[in-house]
């Protein structure tokens, strides 16, 4: 392969992937020390017309990865008439999903990238919950998608986690009677912030089961049922005065708990939103 050869890789979105297997490719032929000249988010065929006379004229390859129908039309019949190679890379594992999954591809450039967005986000969300779990570094309160609220073993963290992995930065504050709340709470959006209640009885049988766990006596303060009307008291007076919506997990799983908060601030979304359109 002449070291001098030149290879003009293309895409609607960004070229990574192209030119990874360009490079695959060439690395089987005399080292594989290729030009490469990248031209990123093609979006009209003036950008094709551009490329392919750049070819013809250095007797050069195409490789491209673009999804975009009429674009990718263009280009290839565009590289018929004037003789140049131009090789779709993505089309026989796009063919073999066609025929495995009998579906059309969507034709739309950059969901990878929409893809890598995501996960950095859930990623960025795991580790702000990680981060802000049981009260830690109250400021993050401030940051947060949602604030969750609540005594001992109302599942904040578990709910956290499990709303984090959808994106959502969240925060969680444990409430005890003889520890002041962060003042944070009465500064963001009440429908920012959630309470989680359970009933006495519930929350008797999960701390008792916490202790045995630990291998505690249940009889400990943290299960007795008076102290437990007593912290409860204390967390549904400190969520009305904070005016936030509150929610029962006694018999509810953590999915339906999330729901719940989701669809809440949907709704207070949609209303900034219409307010202010």
């Amino acid at each position: 392969m002449n070291t001098n050869e030149l290879i003009y890789i293309i895409s609607d979105s960004v070229c990574e992937t192209a030119e990874t297997m360009v490079k695959a490719v060439a690395s089987q032929f005399n080292r594989g020390e290729v030009r490469i000249q990248h031209i990123s988010y093609v979006e009209d065929i003036k950008d094709l017309k551009n490329i392919i006379a750049a070819s013809k004229e250095t007797n050069s390859i195409i490789a491209y990865t673009i999804v975009v129908p009429f674009l990718k039309q263009y280009l290839d019949q565009k590289a018929r008439e004037e003789g140049v190679i131009a090789v779709d890379l993505m089309n026989p594992l796009m063919e073999a999903f066609i025929q495995k999954f009998n579906k059309v591809p969507k034709g739309e450039p950059k969901l990878m990238r929409k893809l890598d967005e995501d996960y950095f986000r859930r990623v960025e969300a795991i580790e702000f919950a990680v981060k802000h779990d049981d009260g830690q570094d109250p400021k993050g309160i401030k940051f947060a998608d949602i604030v969750l609220i609540g005594v001992s073993r109302t599942s904040k963290t578990p709910l956290s986690m499990y709303l984090a992995r959808k994106g959502y930065k969240v925060a969680n504050v444990p409430l005890v009677p003889e520890i002041a709340p962060p003042d944070y709470l009465f500064e963001i959006s009440k429908n920012k912030c959630v309470g989680l209640v359970i009933t006495p009885d519930k929350l008797t049988g999960i701390r008792r089961e916490r202790l045995k766990h630990l291998g505690l006596t249940s009889d400990a303060n943290y299960a007795n049922l008076k102290r437990i009307f007593e912290e409860l008291e204390y967390a549904e007076n400190l969520m009305k005065r904070i005016g936030c919506p509150i929610i029962n997990v006694s018999n509810k799983a953590i999915e339906e708990t999330a729901d719940l908060i989701l669809a809440m601030l949907k709704k207070e979304e949609s209303y900034i939103i219409n307010k202010f359109v």
